[in-house]
């Protein structure tokens, strides 16, 4: 198997086997969680991230990072035409109220990708390339409901040896939907913005403050644990100027990387019947 599959499997099984089990007030779902959990993988040497083990959908995450780049908010701007994975958490206005590309890029009223890219142009050594989705004015720290609170709440990127090493910290990570997505999602834009500053990609580092199985996918947490699938290693190689053309939305770019990866990706079965709880 690949390293991701391993590492993934592996936190399945001891999630199943040592997680805590509890009813969540909000969802009134039971899950099963464990807390701290964190994992890193060389995207030189163990390949890219992408979950063999059962299928996951390539023009989702890639479309999804190339939207985000680009810092639009409304799924029918751009997204919608390859993926409708946002569409359960718009408001009314058909509007992503936490749209992470948005809160990258202006919400703060600050472009802060594209000044992490200035910096570390200018200061490649720089320990200052944080990213931060978190807004403490609007995000936790109550009892209201809302559909969408950031997971992935903020990223440093570090250059270190000619190589760009990415560290993503997310305090919820729903381990059998939305882990695999955000693995993939963010150590694709950790290529891109390797490309975009002229440097090899390094570590991908994934730590997240609780990571959990819900009831409803216990089923599919089984099945994983007992799959194997002997895959070869996954390379992904970008078109020029990936991060420029993310910006414009370049739909042709979603179907150059798509083929990339395809060509490679071999998984077993998707599993079926899983839902997202909201």
């Amino acid at each position: 198997m690949t390293v991701f599959d391993e590492i993934y499997q592996s936190l399945v099984r001891d999630i199943m086997t040592k997680g805590i089990a509890e009813v969540s007030e909000r969802t009134r779902h039971e899950t099963r969680a464990i807390p701290g959990m964190h994992f890193s993988i060389d995207l030189e040497k163990d390949g890219f991230p992408l979950l063999t083990l059962r299928k996951i959908p390539i023009k989702m995450f890639v479309a999804e990072q190339v939207w985000f780049i680009s810092a639009a908010r409304k799924p029918e701007d751009f997204l919608r035409d390859f993926t409708h994975i946002w569409d359960d958490f718009t408001n009314p206005g058909d509007t992503l109220t936490v749209a992470y590309g948005y809160r990258w890029r202006k919400h703060f009223g600050r472009d802060q990708l594209g000044l992490l890219i200035d910096l570390l142009k200018k200061e490649p050594s720089s320990r200052h390339g944080v990213v931060v989705t978190w807004d403490p004015a609007q995000d936790g720290l109550s009892l209201v409901k809302k559909k969408n609170v950031p997971c992935p709440y903020t990223f440093t990127v570090n250059v270190i040896g000619g190589r760009l090493h990415f560290h993503n910290i997310i305090r919820s990570n729903d381990v059998i939907l939305g882990m695999p997505a955000d693995v993939t999602g963010f150590a694709f834009l950790a290529h891109i913005l390797a490309q975009k500053l002229g440097v090899r990609p390094g570590i991908y580092s994934h730590s997240v403050s609780n990571a959990h199985i819900y009831d409803s996918h216990y089923f599919a947490a089984e099945e994983i644990m007992k799959r194997k699938n002997d895959h070869a290693l996954i390379r992904l190689t970008l078109p020029p100027h990936t991060f420029d053309r993310a910006e414009k939305k370049d739909k042709k770019l979603v179907d150059e990387i798509f083929e990339n990866l395809s060509t490679q990706y071999k998984p077993l079965e998707p599993i079926k019947g899983l839902k997202i709880v909201l």
